[in-house]
Formats: C-alpha cells, structure tokens, sequence
C-alpha cells in the first residue's frame, strides 16, 4: 500500500492548485532561477562521474527550460524531452529552446549534428502521471522540481514505470532544513500574536526517507548526498519576494485569508518583516544581510531488474544460472 500524505510528510494540497500558483509565476520565474541554474551545473559535474549513454533523455520539471540544452549538447545522438506541470512555463522552454537553436540553421549538417542538433520535445504531465510507455527511456534528469509534488512516494513508481531497465535516474531537491529561517520568524509572528500554527512552506522530505523510496519502488544503488547553501539578501522584502516567485506557499488562500481578517494582514506582515530582521547577520562574511538556507539533496540510481513477472512468477536471467544466491539479483 502507497504511504498517505500523513505519512510521507507532505502538506494537503493537489497538483491542479500547484498548477495555478507556477502558471501566475511562469513571467517572473526567471528571476530567481539563479538557484536551479546553479543546481543543475552541479549535477553535470556528478554525472561526469557516470557512465552512460542513454537513447533517450527526460527532464522532469523543465520550467523554463534551461537544462535542456546543456543536456543535448552532452547526449547529442538522443532525443531531449522536456515535461512540467505548468503549461505556463513550458511556453516560455519553447521560446527558450527556439531562440537556442534559431542560429544552427546557418551551420553546415555535421556540424549541427555534432552540438546535438535534435531538440527538446515538451508535455505538460504531472510528475506521477507521465505520457510516456513503460520502459520508454534510459535517463531521467529532474532539477528541483521533485519537492513540489505532494507524493513523492508515487513518483518515484511513475518514474521507475517509464524507465527502462538499468536506465539511470538522476535528480536534485530541496531537505528540510530550506527556508528555516522563513519557517522560524513565522513561528514567532504566529507565537507572539495568538495566530493560529499552520504551515507557511513545504514540508521538505528528509534525505534518508528519498532513499527509502527509491528502493521501495523498484531502484537500486541509489546514491544520495546533501550541502547546504546560504542565499543572503539586503531586505526581508525581497527574501519574502524571492521565496513567493520560488512557489513555496502551495497552500490555501481561503485559510490565510481566514486567519488575515481576524488577524489583520499589515499587522502580521509588519511582524514578520521584523522577526526577518531580527535574523540579520551582525559579523562574518554575510554581516548585514539576512540568511536564507537551502539544504541541496542530490540523488541518483539505477533502474533494477525486475525479479518477478506482472502476474508474481519469478524471474530467473540467463547469465545467473549457476551461480551461488549472493550473486543472483
């Protein structure tokens, strides 16, 4: 049975609101895409470390679309899609990916050929319901994206469905320790002045709990490891500003709407820009500026093969025929 919400930790919101609050963000994204931009730069460099040569290439979670090309460029001979949830920001990867490319019509075949000359496809799916055949692709590339969806128990299963056998998937999201400086100034507010306690950001998944998943759904040698990075910022206007483009509020307006009109929404805001403030750093490097965390979780693992058949019979490979049970797999 598929762990509920309760469960994995995950706040009582749908893909279809999270929709909504990344379409009305798609114009302003770019802003603060410096993060993913940096994310994904990191991630190459892992998988310089890997071998593999994959058919085909999935990023899950494109938004604007800027991984796509660095990944055609590294996988020139396979075909680059590109999926999101928002259909809002798979428009602009279009735009992104034409204005890329417009120039390579002046380049000669082989050339073209060379860079990775066969673009990126896109399809707006949510992350646990992908509109691709099982066993369709041999790597999955996902750049913070993966916390955003509220079950990623069943996308780890959607995943591993259209990977192919010892395909490999690599990925990168946020650990719980991202935005606990956002997370503690509103326990603060919500302390000081009688505000009801909610969630104000995600619950983020817990490294260790990812991996679980990950076996549990059918991978194998998973790979897991963190840092934390530090974002400072001059005002607590802009970090609140910075964190909304991000998406981190996926919750309901109707509650918080609730909670300003008893409350009064200037009031608490004015409190929250105080415990913000409150949090500015006084010596060392970032003396003057206000801190915010993002603990940076950095996964990747390998399709297994199945040891059963669809209908539960056992699965028994050729080449382990002979060999002693530690060997099989």
């Amino acid at each position: 049975m598929s762990p509920s919400p309760a469960r994995t930790g995950r706040p009582d919101y749908d893909t279809r609101q999270l929709r909504r609050i990344f379409d009305r963000r798609a114009a302003t994204f770019d802003e603060v895409a410096f993060l993913p931009r940096e994310i994904a730069q990191r991630m190459r460099e892992r998988l310089e470390y890997i071998k593999v040569s994959p058919a085909s290439v999935l990023d899950i979670g494109c938004g604007l679309g800027n991984d796509l090309q660095a990944l055609r460029e590294r996988f020139p001979e396979a075909p680059v899609f590109g999926t999101d949830l928002s259909l809002a920001l798979l428009r602009r990867a279009r735009e992104h990916d034409a204005a890329e490319t417009s120039w390579r019509r002046f380049l000669p075949a082989s050339v073209g050929r060379a860079l990775g000359a066969r673009g990126p496809r896109f399809a707006q799916a949510d992350f646990a319901a992908l509109p691709f055949a099982h066993g369709a692709l041999e790597l999955l590339w996902s750049n913070l994206a993966l916390h955003w969806h509220p079950r990623p128990d069943l996308v780890f299963g959607e995943w591993q469905r259209v990977l192919k056998v010892n395909g490999l998937l690599m990925f990168s999201t946020l650990g719980p320790d991202t935005l606990k400086e956002l997370r503690g100034a509103w326990a603060e507010v919500e302390a000081t002045h009688g505000v009801p306690t909610r969630a104000h950001v995600i619950d983020f998944v817990d490294m260790h709990d990812l991996g679980d998943m990950l076996v549990e759904n059918g991978f194998e040698i998973p790979v897991m490891d963190q840092e934390t990075l530090t974002v400072t910022y001059k005002t607590p206007e802009k970090l609140l500003a910075d964190v909304r483009r991000w998406g981190a509020y996926p919750f309901e307006r109707e509650g918080m709407a609730g909670i300003a009109a008893t409350h009064g929404a200037r009031r608490l805001n004015r409190a929250l820009v105080a415990a913000l403030e409150a949090r500015r750093c006084t010596d060392g490097p970032h003396a003057g500026t206000i801190p915010l965390t993002f603990e940076i979780i950095y996964g990747h693992a390998w399709k297994a093969v199945p040891r059963t058949t669809a209908e539960g019979h056992g699965i028994v490979r050729i080449e382990d025929i002979g060999r002693g049970p530690a060997r099989n797999r």
